[in-house]
């Protein structure tokens, strides 16, 4: 029994989320004409009201993303970071909004190396700058990285009820946007952690917003959206944005054909210009920075820190370079080891028919899960759709280009996720039109989306309160972190922790990240180096307490370092 809890443990929700749709589908089977309660006509009928005025529903959803989270505070708390890639967020929103673009390679730095950051020219996050400057903002105005993720995940939903006004009727532009706060502004791992990837996210609702206003009536507030959308995209996930915005051109080609646009003259100066414009200049500050970060406005960050430390591309159809010198065993590990065999396996046919299944499983289980899966019955409808042209074809390219990721994780197709919701939509007004016993059956059934929805949250609060193993304890991150920064912090004077690590540790969760300032950080972590490389560092920060700590130990335990 032991055993089959632990391997149905992480589809606990998913399965319950299954049962919960069944039932919905069995109840709706079983209704007549007249069965449905009146209160369900009453709410549509308000809601239909506020969904007339767009700006503000639009507001509201936005507001009740930011309402519902703020109220499970109590029971989430705020989340704690927890694997390599949030802290390379972090030290890039540290280093903004400290004022700075970038931060002086220390001159130590052999020992404090670490993923997903690089440490020449300078010292910062290996990634694009939004989300860092995202997580600056909410250090600006609340005083934690974590306000910056809480507003541009709500920014998020309202965005994406502004995109699906453009397509669809008011009403069902607005219950869009109330799922996608269901769905993402919750316990979605896009709110309640620092990977912050509604800004990508938000950049390709921007685009997928302006195109259908542009073509009915070139507005430079619209091409000006769509070229922040560009520019979003290309500042926080640069591959799949551009991929995208591929994706998407292709799609108009398909979408547009047909079909009347304004005259070229209008286009040019209302909408092609004004992007222009907005593009350059963007592009020139996006330079700018990489060239006072790498020395070249051209030389990604991501680029500098891939041919530092990587042996294989992130294309599979790339080759391995040789392998480059590492001055830690874990560094060595990560990027020579579990990154090779992963590398391999996907190069294989059966890894990567093996691996591109788990792909499609995760982005099901983010993006649809069960509640959504159940509009999806009507897809076959929307195939011959022309409105869903350019979903559907930008879609299907999109996908085609994440295939040849060596790896795929939900937030990296964050820009695409304005067609998810234009294909779910869609697929919910063909389905409210299937008639069986009177229109009960079809309305109920596409009621029971968001009903399941507030039912799976109602399930995973309770979880919490209750203490259930329904899914990973909140807050999540690491705990063990903030003890240790807890016991040191009450001891006065500045520190150093030198953590080593034993031969099975955890190579994709680390303890090395450091604050953008490292002389004056309070905390310093530091990598063992052995003991005659530690005195040069010892002897560096001489008027600090220097402690050793092993990484693997749960809890981890400090220890004074050894005075001979």
């Amino acid at each position: 029994m032991i055993q089959i809890y632990r391997h149905l443990a992480p589809w606990l929700l998913t399965i319950s989320e299954a049962i919960m749709v069944l039932g919905a589908v069995s109840i709706s089977l079983r209704l007549h004409a007249g069965d449905s309660a009146r209160s369900f006509d009453r709410i549509e009928s308000l809601f239909e009201r506020l969904a007339r005025r767009r700006s503000l529903a639009v507001w509201f959803v936005g507001t009740l993303a930011l309402g519902i989270r703020a109220l499970l505070i109590p029971v989430l708390g705020i989340p704690l970071p927890d694997w390599n890639d949030e802290y390379s967020h972090l030290l890039a929103a540290n280093t903004f909004a400290s004022g700075h673009l970038t931060n002086p390679t220390h001159p130590m730095w052999v020992h404090f190396e670490s993923f997903q950051i690089i440490q020449h020219p300078s010292y910062m996050s290996m990634y694009a700058p939004g989300q860092g400057l995202v997580m600056a903002a909410g250090i600006a105005i609340g005083g934690h990285p974590w306000i910056g993720v809480w507003f541009i995940t709500a920014l998020l939903c309202a965005l994406l009820c502004w995109m699906l006004q453009a397509w669809f009727p008011p009403t069902w532009a607005l219950f869009g946007g109330i799922l996608s706060v269901l769905r993402l502004a919750t316990f979605s791992y896009w709110m309640n952690s620092y990977w912050c990837p509604a800004l990508a996210a938000a950049g390709g609702a921007l685009v997928l917003g302006a195109i259908p206003r542009l073509r009915k009536r070139p507005r430079i507030r619209d091409a000006s959206l769509l070229a922040l959308g560009l520019v979003t995209m290309a500042n926080s996930r640069p591959y799949e944005g551009l991929l995208f915005s591929v994706a998407v051109s292709i799609g108009l080609i398909f979408w547009l054909k047909g079909r009347r646009l304004p005259p070229l003259r209008l286009l040019l100066r209302r909408a092609l210009l004004p992007a222009t414009c907005i593009l350059i200049v963007a592009a020139a500050g996006t330079g700018s920075y990489y060239s006072r970060v790498t020395g070249s406005p051209l030389r990604m960050t991501y680029a500098v820190d891939r041919q530092t430390y990587a042996v294989v591309p992130y294309f599979l159809f790339f080759s391995k370079r040789a392998v480059p010198e590492y001055h830690h065993a874990v560094m060595r590990d990560y990027y020579a080891g579990w990154e090779v065999s992963q590398f391999d396996e996907a190069r294989t046919l059966t890894g990567f028919v093996r691996r591109t299944a788990d792909k499609v499983l995760q982005l099901w289980r983010f993006y649809i899960g069960p509640a959504f899966s159940l509009p999806l019955i009507a897809f076959p409808w929307i195939i011959g759709d022309r409105r869903m042209r350019l979903p559907l074809v930008a879609g299907i390219i999109f996908c085609l280009g994440c295939l040849v990721e060596t790896w795929t994780f939900p937030h990296y197709v964050a820009p695409a996720i304005g067609l998810v919701y234009l294909v779910l939509i869609q697929c919910m007004r063909h389905l409210r039109l299937w008639r069986r016993k009177g229109t009960e059956t079809r309305a109920f059934l596409v009621r029971s989306v968001p009903l399941v929805c507030v039912a799976m949250l109602v399930l995973r609060i309770s979880g919490i309160l209750v203490h259930a193993p329904l899914e990973p304890a909140w807050p999540l991150g690491n705990k063990d972190r903030v003890r240790i920064m807890d016991r040191l912090n009450a001891i006065p004077g500045a520190h150093l922790v030198i953590v080593c690590y034993g031969p099975d540790h955890n190579v994709v969760r680390d303890w090395i990240f450091n604050a953008p300032d490292i002389d004056a950080a309070r905390i310093v972590w530091a990598r063992d180096m052995g003991m005659e490389k530690n005195l040069e560092l010892l002897r560096y920060f001489r008027n600090r307490h220097s402690w050793l700590m092993s990484g693997d130990e749960s809890p981890p335990q400090l220890e004074p370092y050894p005075a001979n």
